[in-house]
């Protein structure tokens, strides 16, 4: 890994360092970079929301930029949290040599606060777009920038190819719900889509996600990865270290936390076992309990999660290599390849040979 690569945030100040310039700084330093930071606004806030914004003025955000820019370039520049059009502007015409620029406009808070006005939208679209190699935005927040509706992976599609063609050359929409009981991302890179998806939808949209993903990116990006890889290493550091982290062995906590934490556990353990109890055990919970927390949280059973884990893993083995049916049913730890047949019969309502036919 190179190491002390000098990467540049723009971005706002998140009192509660879950987001914004304190989150940025971190991912940058446990990628192994070297963080600078250019502060845009002032934000009070706390897990209940934001009730206050200070923006800076252009003068004091440029002159942090024309500073850092004073003793080094940035391999790249990430520009999260900005409003007004003077700044916008400005802040292009400062970095519009890096070939690096990353953005990740803060258009609506998890909380869902209007933090950007619609000139400072529109500014970011004319001024920054068509300098940005990757633009990273939540889906709901294109549909702002875009005056759409986004319900459907076709409508996601066409989102982030419009986005490009206001200059961003790649665009990664993330965060999009159309499809009940997962959340969605796409890439369009080269002229094509690349979809995602997870069940994880709590994980992945907790507060300060966007961000990260968006730093990451930057980071891997200021490497020398290119758009795939660099997609591939700033979503294993999300996973291991942010949307499936459990920091506590304390289990009295939210539903919700508790059920990503159930969903971390299904990927690290769902080649070992299969059983309920097994997850309940690790949670230090009930099979009962945890049975309350599912229902609470996506309406669905312990065991109807795990199966939907199990039968989106055996699916991407049937249709993505060509590894036998025996093959796919021992990596998958089922005790025969006939159970695994009439597991993958009972969800999809074919055999694992026809699904792999297309029938």
């Amino acid at each position: 890994m190179k190491a002390n690569i000098p990467i540049l945030s723009i971005n706002g100040s998140d009192s509660t360092g879950k987001s914004g310039i304190q989150e940025d700084i971190k991912v940058v330093k446990d990628l192994g970079g070297y963080a600078l930071s250019a502060i845009t606004s002032i934000t009070v806030q706390n897990s209940q929301g934001i009730t206050l914004v200070n923006e800076l003025p252009t003068d004091v955000v440029i002159g942090q930029v024309r500073a850092v820019y004073g003793d080094c370039r940035p391999k790249a520049v990430k520009i999260g949290m900005v409003n007004g059009v003077d700044t916008i502007k400005c802040i292009r015409d400062e970095i519009i040599g890096c070939q690096n620029i990353v953005c990740s406009p803060v258009i609506i808070s998890s909380g869902n606060t209007r933090l950007m006005d619609n000139d400072s939208v529109n500014a970011y679209r004319h001024y920054l777009l068509p300098v940005t190699k990757l633009l990273v935005m939540k889906s709901h927040e294109a549909e702002i920038i875009l005056g759409m509706k986004i319900t459907t992976d076709a409508e996601m599609a066409d989102a982030a190819k419009q986005l490009h063609e206001e200059g961003a050359e790649f665009v990664l929409l993330r965060g999009s719900c159309h499809t009940e009981g997962r959340v969605t991302a796409l890439l369009y890179a080269n002229g094509e889509e690349h979809f995602f998806s997870s069940y994880n939808i709590f994980g992945w949209q907790q507060h300060g996600v966007a961000g990260s993903s968006s730093m990451a990116l930057a980071v891997r990006l200021a490497m020398g990865d290119d758009i795939d890889t660099a997609l591939r290493n700033a979503h294993e550091y999300l996973h291991n270290q942010i949307v499936y982290s459990v920091e506590s062995d304390n289990y009295g906590i939210r539903p919700q936390e508790l059920y990503n934490k159930l969903l971390s556990l299904i990927v690290q353990h769902h080649r070992l076992n299969h059983e309920v109890a097994f997850y309940a055990d690790r949670l230090a919970i009930t099979p009962r309990y945890l049975a309350q927390v599912t229902r609470t949280v996506a309406s669905k059973s312990p065991k109807q999660i795990i199966d939907e884990y199990l039968l989106l893993q055996s699916k991407n083995l049937l249709l993505n290599t060509s590894m036998s049916i025996q093959e796919i049913s021992d990596s998958l730890k089922f005790s025969s390849p006939i159970l695994f047949t009439r597991f993958v019969k009972q969800h999809e309502g074919v055999s694992p040979r026809e699904l792999r036919k297309g029938l």
